[in-house]
C-alpha cells in the first residue's frame, strides 16, 4: 500500500466519522428542532392567540342570567367533487384544532352555526351526505354541557327554488333542527330561521315556516303579557318573556357592505358591490315582515 493509498484511506475514515456524528448529533437535534416547530405552529399557537379573548361582563336583572355563545358561520366543509383531499385535510385540521381550542379555553354554554357547514350538502348523494354529517361531528364536536344548534344555510339544501322535500328532511333529521325554532336558555329567548323559506310563496317551505313564526309571535306575546289575554289558554307553559335573538343565514335587507367599517369588513374591492335579494341577504319585503312578527 503506497502513501498516497494510506492518506486516501484516512480520509475516508474521518469523512465516515464525520457522518457518524452528523446522523447522530445534528440529527437529533433537528429532529427536535423541528417537532417543536410542528407542536407550536399546529397546536400550541392556537392556544396563545384564543387566551387573548375574554368573556364580556354583562349586568342582568333577576330573571335573565347570561349566556356564554359561540357563533359561527359559513364553515362550508369542503365536498367529494370541488373539494381536494389535501385541502379538506389541512382545512379540517386547522377548525378542529381552532373549534376544540376555544371550547376547552372558554367552555361555551351553546354554540350555533348559522348555515352553509358543507360546501356541497345541497349536491350529495345519501352515501355522501351521510359521510359529511361524520366528518361535521368529528370536528365541532362539543361536550356534554354545550348545546349545539344548526341553523340551514343555502349550500346545505339549496336555495329556494332548488330545495326539495328530501334534502329538506334528510338536514333537518340529521341535525334534530327545522325550518323555525324556537330556544330558550337561561330565559333568554333565540328565534332560529331557515332563510331561504322567507319567500313569501306559500310553497311547501314557506307556508309552515311562516305558520310557526306567527305562533311564536304569539307566545312571545303572551309570555310578554303574563298571559293576560285569552288566546294564551291555549299555551300549556309560556316562557319568561325577553326580547328574542333572531338568527339566520341570510342577513336582513341591505343595499350592500359599505357601511360595514368592522376589522373583519369585506375588502374595498367588494363592499360597495350590490346585494342580490334571495341571493345574498333577504328581501326588502321579507326583512320588513319579520321584525314586525316580534313586536311586542
Amino acid at each position: 500500500m503506497t502513501v498516497e493509498n494510506v492518506s486516501v484511506l484516512m480520509t475516508r475514515l474521518k469523512g465516515m466519522r464525520f457522518m457518524r456524528y452528523i446522523s447522530w448529533g445534528h440529527l437529533g437535534k433537528t429532529s427536535l428542532l423541528v417537532g417543536f416547530l410542528f407542536f407550536f405552529c399546529e397546536v400550541l399557537i392556537y392556544y396563545i392567540v384564543l387566551l387573548q379573548c375574554t368573556w364580556p361582563q354583562i349586568q342582568t336583572n333577576t330573571k335573565h342570567s347570561t349566556v356564554k355563545v359561540m357563533m359561527l358561520a359559513d364553515v362550508h366543509l369542503l365536498g367529494p367533487r370541488f373539494g381536494h383531499w389535501f385541502d379538506k385535510l389541512r382545512r379540517e385540521w386547522q377548525m378542529y384544532r381552532t373549534f376544540q381550542t376555544a371550547m376547552t379555553l372558554h367552555n361555551p354554554q351553546v354554540v350555533f352555526i348559522l348555515g352553509d357547514i358543507f360546501d356541497e350538502g345541497h349536491q350529495c348523494n345519501e352515501k355522501e351526505f351521510n359521510n359529511y354529517v361524520k366528518r361535521f361531528h368529528s370536528v365541532f364536536s362539543v361536550p356534554e354541557n354545550t348545546k349545539l344548534y344548526v341553523v340551514i344555510g343555502n349550500h346545505d339544501i339549496g336555495f329556494h327554488y332548488g330545495i326539495s322535500p328530501r334534502l329538506k328532511e334528510r338536514f333537518e333529521v340529521s341535525f334534530n333542527t327545522s325550518s323555525v325554532e324556537m330556544v330558550t336558555i337561561n330565559n333568554n329567548i333565540f328565534v332560529l330561521v331557515n332563510s331561504m323559506a322567507l319567500h313569501g310563496d306559500n310553497c311547501f317551505l314557506c307556508k309552515p315556516a311562516e305558520d310557526k313564526l306567527k305562533e311564536i309571535s304569539e307566545i312571545l306575546k303572551c309570555a310578554k303579557s303574563g298571559g293576560a289575554n285569552s288566546g294564551c289558554k291555549k299555551y300549556k307553559s309560556l316562557p319568561v318573556y325577553s326580547p328574542p335573538i333572531f338568527l339566520q343565514h341570510f342577513p336582513l335587507y341591505r343595499p350592500s357592505d359599505s357601511h360595514c367599517k368592522e376589522p373583519d369588513s369585506a375588502p374595498s374591492k367588494i363592499i360597495n358591490e350590490p346585494f342580490r335579494e334571495f341571493w345574498d341577504c333577504l328581501a326588502r319585503g321579507s326583512t320588513k315582515k319579520v321584525p314586525g312578527l316580534f313586536r311586542t
